[in-house]
């Protein structure tokens, strides 16, 4: 099965699409694909196959977001904790990935046609090596793609992943890229395996189940939260459609909370500069206290050399990113 579906909405899907597109539309939707398992034991068949059938659903739901102008979808594909299934299970799930990220190289024409970028969101090391490789090779293929995005989160948990920025600040820190002050929210953010990517808008879990599951648990703070009680594999163009309805209801609301915090955000920023600068003037201005003039000059010098360490660190983990998965694909060539 194809990860990139062609074809056409009918009639009624096109009317809907349009009635909707409207309205205040999600960019980047993200989606907890649960059910594959129950729906296999609903249609009494082997859970790989229900693994499959939910692959199958993905691709579709792909071309559904392509035609609602939906530019970025992050999935749930294998979670840190979904090692702790039965082996033959997790086997099944590592063969899975092998087969569709093969198909997705040899389909590496019909993504540059569409402008498609795959990332892959997750520790990668934990994974067998071979599949390590076929996943950098897909992501090194159409990294300057850029039309849509689809970021494919495996052997990922959002607990790990903010442990990991914190660990990659901890690194730029001993590097003398940036100062331990230098640390905030903002930065943290960037370190996330996600950084590339706006936070989503919406983000829909179908099954039934109401829990995130460790799932962009920091990106997720001012989404619209959907949970549907449809089986993923039985997911439908109308299920989507009702989602987004409950985004666009919600989308002021949801936009004054962005606002608000990036306003915070700001102000937290400016606090935590103005306390490095006073605790500077303090120690380097012979105890005469700086006028609102100095103290001014010092605030912005100090906050154009701190952007320019953050730039710079930010950078050096990129290369550090880069390099790895550049690395795994020299390694599969010689192979």
């Amino acid at each position: 099965m194809s990860w990139i579906r062609e074809g056409e909405l009918n009639l009624i899907e096109k009317l809907s699409a349009n009635v909707l597109k409207a309205g205040p539309m999600p960019k980047h939707v993200a989606f907890i694909m649960d059910g594959n398992r129950r729906f296999a034991r609903k249609k009494n068949m082997e859970r790989q196959e229900g693994h499959m059938q939910g692959f199958n659903k993905l691709a579709e739901t792909l071309r559904w977001c392509k035609h609602l102008d939906i530019q970025e979808v992050t999935v749930y594909a294998f979670s840190i904790e979904n090692f702790k299934r039965p082996k033959d299970e997790v086997d099944g799930l590592m063969e899975l990935a092998r087969q569709k990220f093969e198909r997705l190289l040899e389909e590496h024409e019909n993504l540059e046609k569409h402008g498609v970028c795959i990332r892959v969101l997750g520790d990668l090391n934990m994974l067998p090596l071979d599949l390590q490789k076929l996943i950098a090779k897909a992501v090194v293929t159409t990294r300057s793609h850029n039309k849509c995005f689809l970021n494919v989160c495996f052997a990922y948990t959002s607990r790990y992943e903010i442990t990991n920025a914190v660990r990659e600040m901890a690194w730029g820190v001993e590097q003398g890229l940036i100062r331990a002050s230098d640390v905030s929210e903002v930065l943290l953010s960037d370190c996330l395996y996600s950084n590339n990517s706006p936070n989503p808008d919406l983000l829909i879990r179908t099954s039934g189940e109401v829990r995130l599951s460790d799932f962009l648990l920091w990106q997720s703070s001012h989404s619209c939260i959907v949970f549907q009680s449809v089986l993923w594999p039985e997911y439908s163009f109308w299920n989507l459609c009702e989602a987004i309805l409950q985004y666009q209801l919600n989308h002021k609301s949801i936009q004054k909370a962005r606002d608000l915090h990036r306003e915070h955000q700001a102000l937290q920023q400016l606090e935590a500069d103005r306390d490095c600068i006073a605790e500077h003037l303090q120690h380097h201005g012979n105890g005469k206290p700086a006028d609102a003039q100095r103290r001014q000059e010092a605030l912005l010098h100090y906050a154009a050399c701190r952007e320019e360490r953050v730039q710079e660190f930010l950078q050096a983990l990129k290369h550090k990113r880069d390099s790895f998965f550049n690395d795994l694909c020299s390694e599969a060539v010689l192979a």
